[in-house]
């Protein structure tokens, strides 16, 4: 139902205490910076835009390589919080290298898997947002193919 590496990510969090999750979550958020574009890299689709729900600038970059597999890098403003920091880190790990197809089928039902219920009671648009905008990229960059753009 998930990506191989997603899933290896909801089974390491799932059974953590609540205290070592948010800990993980914290050290992941710093690592987001290694999800962003390379220098030189090119892509098939970019998507830089600030929407109403975050509170900066995120981009989106998709490239799609051999067999139709999604490679996501993610940039985020300043201003984004911790949380989607965090997701930030899990969904490129956990969704690069995955047919573009399967991103679009991912449900979303492992979010609180990952962060816990309340952290999703009280964030629950922040841990949705970069899975939303990566599953928008995907479906944008079909169209586009399907309509020979």
């Amino acid at each position: 139902m998930y990506p191989e590496a997603l899933n290896d990510l909801i089974e390491l969090f799932e059974h953590l205490p609540e205290q070592e999750r948010r800990e993980n979550l914290v050290t992941l958020s710093d690592s987001a910076k290694r999800c962003e574009p390379k220098e030189g890299e090119t892509f098939d689709l970019e998507d830089v835009r600030k929407d109403e729900e975050c509170t900066d600038t995120v981009g989106i970059f998709l490239r799609v390589g051999e067999d139709d597999k999604a490679h996501f890098a993610v940039t985020l403003g300043p201003a984004v919080q911790t949380l989607t920091k965090a997701m930030t880190s899990i969904l490129c790990r956990g969704l690069n290298n995955t047919k573009l197809q399967d991103v679009l089928d991912v449900p979303a039902d492992f979010v609180p898997r990952i962060v816990g219920a309340e952290l999703v009671r009280l964030r629950s648009q922040t841990v949705y947002y970069v899975l939303s905008r990566m599953k928008t990229a995907v479906k944008m960059f079909m169209d586009r193919r399907r309509a020979g753009i």
